[in-house]
């Protein structure tokens, strides 16, 4: 069986994904080629490698026997790459994270700051993911680094305290509900919203609204929290955002910021790895140093 390395960086991303059109995105490929590549890995070696499905793809025995290889493959090459990047001018290593919305957002820029400079040679891969998906993606191997709340199950991860995640509501302070102390995510529900656009963070409030038997009723989305804070300071509609994100933009936007009473809503984010041991040098001092401190949304 040949198979070179874009075809098991494919493989994995598909399982990961558990679509082939999701997966040739993030592999970096249009479908036709990720189909055709696909078909050709299963026509060489003569097995069946995917169940195919209407909602989606999962791995055949033989899939799963390919993809525990591919990933230590993978993570050989990429310890080669950051042994030798310490002494070849030019040569690149690369350190794969899972985060959701407000890691991705609200800390991991200026967490990853300081990191990346000193380390220059070295390209980190960021993904926006649910928390449920990062902690299933980190277990299987498909990103050596995840951060996500810990509404996740994370069992047999290796887990150190990241940041303290509070979500609230932002309106606009003339809005019957602005002068709430708190309320609970099925108050706002019968409101209108202004929405993240594509994120993980809108996802998992669709996904809250499912399980009371209800829709959010989103007249836009946008694809920023200050964005969704002026709109709502403008009584376009309610947000729901990270309360570092409202603290920051209601230096701009005029809103009324209130914690939501949920439980879900106050989060306490970790970073986590698979094994430690297990890492590349390099992903081990990513994930020490993202580890080094949490933090918690500026008051």
């Amino acid at each position: 069986m040949r198979f070179d390395l874009t075809d098991l960086g494919l493989f994995l991303a598909v399982i990961d994904a558990g679509s082939i059109t999701r997966g040739a995105a993030e592999a970096g490929l249009s479908l036709a080629a990720a189909s055709e590549r696909l078909r050709h890995m299963e026509a060489v070696g003569e097995v069946l490698l995917l169940h195919r499905g209407r909602r989606g793809v999962v791995p055949t025995e033989a899939g799963e026997a390919l993809a525990h290889h591919a990933r230590t493959i993978l993570h050989q090459i990429a310890e080669m790459r950051g042994e030798l990047g310490r002494y070849a001018k030019g040569m690149r290593a690369n350190v794969c994270i899972l985060a959701n919305t407000a890691a991705v957002t609200e800390y991991l820029p200026a967490r990853l700051a300081s990191w990346m400079a000193q380390h220059p040679r070295v390209d980190v891969d960021l993904k926006e993911r649910q928390s449920s998906d990062i902690a299933r993606s980190v277990a299987a191997g498909f990103a050596e680094i995840g951060i996500l709340s810990g509404a996740a199950a994370t069992a047999g991860l290796t887990l150190r305290p990241f940041a303290t995640d509070r979500l609230v509501a932002v309106l606009a302070l003339d809005h019957a509900l602005a002068g709430k102390p708190q309320l609970r995510f099925s108050e706002l529900l019968d409101h209108h919203f202004v929405g993240l656009s594509g994120g993980a963070l809108q996802q998992h409030l669709e996904m809250q609204a499912a399980r009371l038997g209800t829709k959010i009723k989103l007249r836009v989305a946008l694809r920023s929290f200050d964005g969704i804070c002026r709109l709502a300071g403008e009584g376009v509609g309610i947000g729901v955002v990270p309360e570092a994100a409202a603290r920051r933009s209601k230096r701009s936007a005029r809103i009324a910021i209130v914690r939501l009473q949920d439980d879900w809503a106050t989060r306490r984010l970790s970073v986590c790895v698979r094994s430690e041991p297990e890492l590349t040098p390099l992903a081990r001092s990513l994930f020490q140093h993202l580890a080094s401190r949490s933090s918690s949304p500026l008051r």
